[in-house]
């Protein structure tokens, strides 16, 4: 797979800066935003955003290309609704089942398992060509292609989705992939914008605790969860 940021808001850290101090100053946003440095932006968000404000961050957006992962991640990424999202037309790209499909890791590390994988993925594959011979429209062929089925996705999100997609994405019990996927967009806008994904991650790092109750994990160790991602 592979992320990548694409565009961001210009200043973001300013902007939301400049947002935050406007419900509460009589001066004009414009001339606030004017007057507004980088460190004294990033002092405001990080105060009004401890006390539970988030919407002043919803006025920054980031757009990022999500290539080569699968159908089946990608039907989970799109239940997210505070976004925007234009993903490759299997009606109109022709699929190659045999060079484009990703392989979760418990298959690809059991030689069995990946033996009947491949041989499912070569049958649908010859099935679906001999469909597009016969004159099958592509939208009609593609109904038997798989969920691992490779694809690519633009994702625009504001930074307090992205921050609730990160507290559910980056979260252990989250789908492996598109876990991978989520922790890589934290890792590149905290680059941009440290501010405004300063304690983003998974919900224990924000909490302090993990609040899937018996359903955490055995695994999980959260101050070892929090250095992970602080140190993201």
């Amino acid at each position: 797979m592979r992320v990548k940021l694409l565009r961001y808001t210009v200043d973001p850290e300013l902007l939301c800066g400049a947002a935050a101090l406007t419900s509460s100053k009589s001066g004009r946003p414009s001339e606030i935003f004017e007057g507004m440095d980088l460190e004294r932006a990033r002092q405001i968000i990080k105060r009004v955003t401890g006390y539970g404000h988030m919407s002043v961050i919803e006025h920054a957006s980031f757009t990022f290309s999500i290539e080569d992962v699968s159908r089946a991640m990608t039907h989970q990424l799109v239940r997210h609704r505070l976004a925007s999202y234009t993903q490759q037309s299997q009606r109109y790209v022709k699929y190659d089942t045999l060079k484009s499909y990703v392989t979760p890791p418990t298959i690809a590390n059991n030689p069995d398992a990946q033996k009947i994988f491949e041989e499912a993925l070569e049958h649908v594959s010859n099935a679906y060509n001999k469909l597009l011979e016969m004159g099958i429209p592509k939208e009609d062929a593609r109904y038997i292609l798989p969920n691992a089925a490779k694809t690519n996705i633009v994702v625009t999100m504001n930074a307090r989705e992205l921050r609730h997609f990160f507290n559910l994405r980056c979260c252990a019990r989250s789908q492996w992939e598109l876990r991978e996927v989520a922790t890589e967009m934290l890792r590149q806008v905290k680059k941009v914008a440290p501010s405004l994904f300063e304690n983003a991650g998974p919900t224990c790092v924000e909490l302090g605790y993990c609040p899937e109750g018996k359903m955490k994990p055995p695994e999980c160790n959260i101050e070892e969860i929090k250095r992970q991602f602080k140190n993201l």
